[in-house]
């Protein structure tokens, strides 16, 4: 039986790379997976780590070059190169691209090639505006077909009310379940 194929993209919210290699670390070791990153993921320093030093991990995890141009990631759909792609982390600002169809940087042209086949994509989503200006494109995206969503929870109510975050512990069964058409319950805990 071959390797289930995920494509694993990172936008930028770069507090949760962490979270994001560390999620690459435990997929790579049962299934065939490859990175994509923004271009801003892909080139920005922050106080969360140097752009290299991801890009490095996330290639010596995964054995390959991390696709990080419009024109690495529009061969995706056509060669039909994952069975499932997870954006991990997904940023408002991405979100409200794929909502309204806008394909410019590396990840969105991935999310769109890979949809091109009816194929499933998996947001991780998180943001601090989820609950008021994010909140839109949530729910369009809530109503489309082969989006799926790992479970979402308030991060830090009180100190950031309208805050959410995707709960990294159940990326996995996130993908697997999507493979298989399916939306795990709940989708806000």
């Amino acid at each position: 039986m071959e390797k289930l194929r995920i494509g694993l993209a990172l936008t930028g919210s770069f507090c949760t790379f962490e979270k994001a290699v560390a999620a690459a670390e435990a997929l790579a070791e049962k299934y065939d997976v490859t990175a994509i990153m923004s271009e801003t993921a892909y080139e920005t320093d922050t106080r969360f780590g140097a752009a290299a030093e991801f890009v490095r991990r996330l290639e010596t995890i995964t054995g390959k070059p991390v696709l990080h141009t419009v024109a690495d990631a529009e061969p995706i759909g056509p060669k039909a190169m994952f069975d499932v792609l997870a954006v991990a982390p997904c940023t408002g600002n991405t979100l409200a691209k794929l909502a309204a169809g806008i394909t410019d940087t590396a990840v969105t042209m991935a999310v769109k090639s890979h949809l091109r086949g009816g194929r499933p994509v998996v947001l991780a989503f998180g943001s601090n505006d989820a609950l008021s200006a994010s909140a839109k494109n949530l729910g369009e995206l809530l109503n489309r077909r082969h989006y799926y969503f790992v479970p979402l929870y308030q991060d830090a109510p009180e100190a950031k009310p309208r805050s959410l975050a995707a709960d990294y512990g159940k990326l996995e069964e996130t993908i697997l379940a999507a493979r298989d058409g399916r939306q795990i319950q709940p989708i806000f805990g």
